[in-house]
């Protein structure tokens, strides 16, 4: 049972000091299923790999049952997939051996620890009943590259068909600790067992290391019973639990949340000068089919459609009462049948690769990218420039430097309760540089609004260009 994960940030190394585990020596510890081994195949300037081999001992694993079964038990106990298909016993070994680095503490590269980097992990082997799409739909979402590689049941017999075993190889610029609690949930569920007992503690478990993504998770219904090993009344407690965590009314939040954004921005008149800024680059891009993702309640919309240049707007949002509110906006049940056919709503996540998004000449996405945490940020940035690549990119974001010129908005608060950040301008450059090398657009920066001499312009904005 292999887990392999290499990081592409130089110097590459510094993984050791992620993972607390030096790349110049073997490490082996003591399991209760068998032995884990820490070792480096690769470590180098550019690439560093870091290596976790399971040892498991099947027929020990029997004889140290109590009952009936631990007596001899029938023949699948003592010959299984165990050995060499990652499981539960996987996600063990990582909470022990890698536990500090997936509590994302790094004794001498604490920054690095909370900072996202180029990280590539590779499963040998996992099993997967549910087959590859199912892969992709729980890794997808947060924000992984995935790649598959199916296996045969037997190479002298290739008529027996594939097997349900594949090697399974993520990409991402995320958090090691991130990515460590990923594996550590989400390997259980692909193998749908569980080697140990499933009580109440394992909600605990679940809810603890799915805080920051679970419950915004397009599978977490799926995720929550197969980690649960389908036990209902933990199931239903767990996903009780999770919608607890989510305001009463989250359409209404939103509403709210943007009115009081507006009001802070209302002496600038921000909102307009912003839409004057995005219509403009697409004008000047030529650009006649054009998505808005995050649409919210229309205002871009509305823009658009008032010039007929634009021939296709497609307005996307995850908030169905956003949607109300636009389709409300633009009097869409009573616009004329050749207007009405050059708009439309859908709904939809930015978290998830979606058919409906490819092929448009442009995409704008205003004030939308700071209401992501990192984990959903880095699904967006592989849904968008991944799988949808529009030729352009219009990105809007607040610049955190102007907020002190805000004399309503207190020091060291955002502009919004949603935001998960916000960002400095460097912050913003060094952001939209590392996307344009990873998905080979080009990147320009302009300002939005009054441009003030210390700070900067209130909203930064951002133009990719295939």
């Amino acid at each position: 049972m292999l887990l392999t994960i290499t990081s592409h940030q130089t110097p590459a190394t510094d993984l050791g000091y992620l993972l607390h585990k030096n790349p110049a020596h073997v490490q082996s510890f003591d399991l209760s299923f068998g032995k884990a081994y820490v070792f480096y195949p690769e470590a180098s300037e550019e690439n560093c790999t870091a290596a976790l081999l399971l040892d498991i001992d099947p027929v020990g694993l029997v004889r140290r049952r109590r009952g009936p079964s631990g007596e001899g038990g029938t023949l699948d106990q003592y010959v299984n997939d165990r050995p060499y298909a990652a499981s539960s016993f996987m996600s063990v070994a990582i909470a022990q051996v890698f536990g500090t680095a997936m509590g994302g503490k790094s004794r001498d590269r604490q920054q690095l620890a909370e900072t996202p980097i180029p990280l590539t992990a590779k499963i040998a082997v996992l099993p997967c009943k549910a087959g590859v799409e199912f892969i992709s739909k729980l890794f997808e979402p947060l924000g992984y590259e995935v790649q598959t590689q199916g296996h045969i049941l037997d190479g002298h017999f290739p008529e027996w068909g594939e097997s349900r075993y594949y090697t399974v190889k993520l990409k991402a610029r995320v958090r090691l600790q991130d990515l460590l609690t990923h594996l550590y949930v989400l390997i259980p569920v692909l193998d749908a067992d569980k080697h140990y007992w499933i009580g109440d503690d394992e909600v605990e478990k679940l809810l603890r290391h799915g805080e920051d993504w679970l419950a915004t998770h397009p599978e977490k219904e799926v995720i929550v019973r197969r980690y649960l090993k389908h036990r209902h009344h933990l199931a239903r407690e767990a996903l009780n639990r999770l919608a607890d965590e989510d305001e009463s009314d989250p359409d209404r939040a939103v509403v709210t949340h943007a009115q009081e954004e507006l009001a802070i921005e209302k002496p600038l008149k921000l909102w307009e000068q912003r839409l004057g800024a995005v219509v403009s680059v697409l004008k000047a891009s030529e650009a006649r089919r054009i998505l808005d993702l995050g649409c919210g309640e229309g205002r871009l919309l509305a823009a658009l459609l008032e010039d007929r240049h634009f021939s296709e707007i497609v307005g996307m949002d995850v908030s169905f009462r956003s949607l109300e509110i636009a389709s409300d906006r633009l009097h869409l049940d009573r616009l004329p049948p050749a207007q009405q056919q050059r708009i439309r709503l859908i709904h939809g996540s930015l978290m998830y690769k979606d058919k409906r998004l490819s092929g448009f000449d442009a995409a704008c996405v205003v004030e939308v990218i700071e209401h992501l945490d990192p984990p959903r940020l880095a699904a967006f940035e592989l849904v968008l420039f991944g799988h949808a690549r529009p030729k352009q990119v219009v990105i809007t974001t607040p610049n955190a430097e102007y907020n002190v010129r805000f004399e309503t908005l207190p020091a060291g608060q955002f502009r919004h309760k949603d935001h998960r950040f916000e960002w400095t301008r460097q912050q913003f450059q060094n952001w939209a540089e590392g996307i344009a090398a990873r998905f080979g657009y080009t990147a320009r920066f302009l300002p939005v609004g009054p441009e003030d001499a210390e700070v900067g312009p209130p909203t930064q904005m951002g133009v990719f260009t295939l």
